[in-house]
């Protein structure tokens, strides 16, 4: 009997970030579709404009539409919006969660009720934020798109004085990220070094990147999602439209499926149907007269496999015909003398 446990499923992230470009219809909508195509949670995030930016900071190279600043407060949610996002997510199976982007965001959050945390790439050395976060004893998924090796180091100790329920990612910060740059090898490193749960956080425009970490161990995949590419704001240029996250979604599954199910090679009971078809076995290629030895020239190797199997071909030859075989005759063990 096999008493080792079942492995934990793969939990996925849909990322809807600000793409609802603060629409609560969009938003309620996108958790709508997003549970449809069977994502575990849904992911948001939590900006308060005054808490963590200036007004003239920069934009990112990516998005040059409007300020941050603005950006953030014409798309933030009410407190009462956002309870009801998260009831949204509960009434559809699947968890609320929503990145904090300042101390500020993660006491609102608190105030939610949220059972996990996401840090996001920016905010890995905001240590006061990990100790805000660590305090409240919850999950955190640890990004890490832009730190060194040094800067994480940092980041986990903080949360690893409070607690050890963290799981780090590995992420690129380029807006869409090229396969060269996933840096699969570095979700690995993390594994090795924290002794911790490690996932991606994949920033290309396709399933194949996510599909890989899975294969290698990955606990979580996070992925952007939006309606289309074609929606204004930050991150729908590099996001998964619902065909494709529902693809996202059933490969991880079947990836599951295939590396919990080892096979037996020597159990090939299962395909004696198809060795019977497709198999060869020894036929006569002439007429075969009666107590003439067999030699290599009046045999051949033809399907169905159900006689003699072509790999016994040498205790065939030299043997003497017990009787006239036709040609084109499964050769049969009783057609054989000596």
């Amino acid at each position: 009997m096999n008493n080792t446990p079942a492995p934990t499923p793969v939990a996925i992230i849909a990322e809807v970030g600000s793409v609802h470009d603060g629409s609560f219809g969009n938003a309620l909508h996108l958790i709508d579709t997003a549970a449809e195509c069977g994502v575990d949670v849904v992911k948001f995030q939590t900006h308060i404009s005054d808490a963590e930016t200036l007004p003239d900071a920069p934009m990112p190279p990516y998005f040059k539409g409007e300020p941050r600043y603005e950006y953030f407060e014409r798309t933030a949610f009410s407190f009462k919006q956002l309870q009801e996002l998260k009831a949204r997510c509960e009434s559809q199976g699947v968890d609320f969660l929503s990145s904090p982007f300042s101390i500020e965001a993660v006491e609102l959050l608190e105030e939610l009720d949220v059972i996990h945390y996401k840090i996001p790439s920016g905010e890995v050395t905001n240590l006061p934020l990990l100790e805000a976060v660590g305090e409240t004893g919850k999950h955190v998924y640890l990004s890490s798109g832009m730190s060194s090796w040094a800067e994480i180091d940092a980041a986990v100790e903080t949360l690893l004085r409070y607690h050890d329920r963290v799981t780090v990612m590995q992420c690129t910060s380029a807006y869409p990220c090229p396969y060269e740059q996933v840096g699969l090898n570095v979700m690995l490193d993390m594994r090795e070094r924290y002794g911790l749960p490690v996932g991606l956080s994949d920033h290309t425009l396709t399933n194949y990147a996510a599909f890989a970490a899975v294969t290698l161990g990955a606990s979580v995949i996070e992925k952007h999602f939006t309606f289309s590419r074609h929606m204004y704001g930050s991150d729908a240029r590099h996001s998964l439209e619902p065909p494709e996250l529902a693809d996202l979604v059933a490969g991880i599954r079947a990836i599951e499926t295939t590396l919990a199910s080892p096979v037996e090679k020597d159990d090939i009971e299962p395909y004696a149907g198809m060795k019977a078809i497709f198999e060869k076995s020894i036929v006569s290629v002439i007429d075969i007269p009666a107590g003439v030895i067999i030699t290599r020239s009046m045999i051949g190797f033809k399907k169905p496999g159900t006689g003699i199997p072509a790999r016994d071909h040498a205790k065939v030859i030299g043997r003497r015909a017990a009787h006239q075989i036709p040609k084109d005759t499964l050769i049969k063990e009783s057609y054989l003398e000596g």
